[in-house]
């Protein structure tokens, strides 16, 4: 037979199966014993040993492109085509659930507000979920399980303003607070509890970086500083760790920063990404920390892992479907959901 897994309700009226075994869809039906035999027999009975794949998702492109891909995150491998943005953008916030991939704002000819969100078990093309406060783009963005925090980016100027949405239910964003200052170009991570925004321009580069704790709304608190200032840097996150790689310090760079996120103070140096690179996409899961795509003095498609363990260099993970820029990427599977 073919082998499929109910993960919700296990006992209702009538026996439905899901599209697949890692969908969290609610199960219906009653099973009987040679159902159970067979989904055990086959290791597809509900269990943590049959956990979501870890997945992950890049989009948005300096070259206008509007495909969106996805990534498992189990070994190393390429892109994959998942489907298509509302609209080609750059410059989007991303954010991820265990559920959910979600990309906010960007540049689409004009500063875009647009939410979009699609599963991560399901290919296909991303659905409207709300909208910013206003056109933005280059925001940052991070979350937990519960919360999507969306911070700075350029709003008819530089913006300060944070703003957050809950990731399971559609709508718009609500005020959050405000960054120490205004930036845009900036990255964000979290873990569970705290979410931090790194980086950036105001007038210059800058080499702030920013705390919140994302179960609560008030203004950020200053956290400590970068090895350097710098923009365009993107980061990712265990439940420990926040790395911050590459960017433009006035020349593109290569290396990474870490800092212990439970604890202030300032960056310290982690390894060197394979080559300089900025404007690119950054996602984890919870032993991991990857970065894709960029620009590194010309559009690249390269994926590169490194072990959030140790201080070390990336290493190659594999390409996406296509070079691209000015992208984000969000996981689900990172340190915000399972620290």
């Amino acid at each position: 037979m073919s082998y499929k897994q109910m993960t919700g309700n296990i006992i209702s009226a009538t026996k439905v199966e899901p599209a697949d075994k890692f969908i969290n869809s609610a199960a219906s039906g009653v099973w009987n014993l040679q159902d159970q035999y067979d989904y055990r027999t086959g290791n597809n009975w509900p269990s943590t040993d049959n956990a979501a794949p870890q997945l992950a998702l890049v989009a948005g492109d300096g070259g206008a492109s509007n495909t969106i891909d996805i990534i498992s995150l189990a070994s190393s491998s390429n892109g994959v085509d998942f489907g298509d943005l509302i609209a080609a953008t750059r410059l989007p916030a991303a954010v991820g659930s265990a559920t959910r991939g979600i990309f906010a704002g960007g540049y689409i000819g004009s500063y875009d507000d647009t939410i979009q969100f699609r599963v991560f078990s399901s290919l296909g093309d991303m659905a409207d979920f709300g909208n910013l406060v206003a056109g933005n783009a280059q925001p940052a963005g991070l979350g937990n399980s519960t919360r999507g925090v969306i911070g700075g980016g350029y709003v008819s100027g530089v913006s300060n303003v944070i703003q957050y949405i809950t990731l399971a239910a559609e709508g718009n964003t609500t005020d959050f607070g405000d960054l120490t200052a205004a930036r845009t170009n900036l990255s964000g991570a979290s873990n569970a509890t705290r979410g931090i925004f790194a980086g950036g321009t105001v007038s210059g580069v800058s080499d702030i970086i920013d705390y919140i704790t994302i179960g609560s709304t008030g203004n950020a608190t200053d956290f400590g500083n970068l090895t350097a200032a710098k923009s365009d840097v993107a980061a990712c996150a265990s439940a420990t760790k926040a790395l911050i790689g590459g960017g433009d310090t006035g020349s593109i760079v290569n290396n990474i920063d870490v800092i212990t996120i439970a604890s202030a103070g300032n960056a310290s140096d982690f390894g060197d990404l394979l080559t300089v690179n900025k404007s690119f996409a950054s996602f984890s899961n919870t032993t991991r920390g990857f970065f894709a795509g960029g620009d590194a003095n010309g559009q690249v498609n390269v994926i590169q892992s490194v072990a959030f363990a140790n201080a070390a260099n990336t290493t190659d993970f594999g390409d996406l479907i296509q070079p691209r820029e000015q992208c984000s990427g969000c996981a689900n599977s990172h340190g915000g959901i399972a620290a």
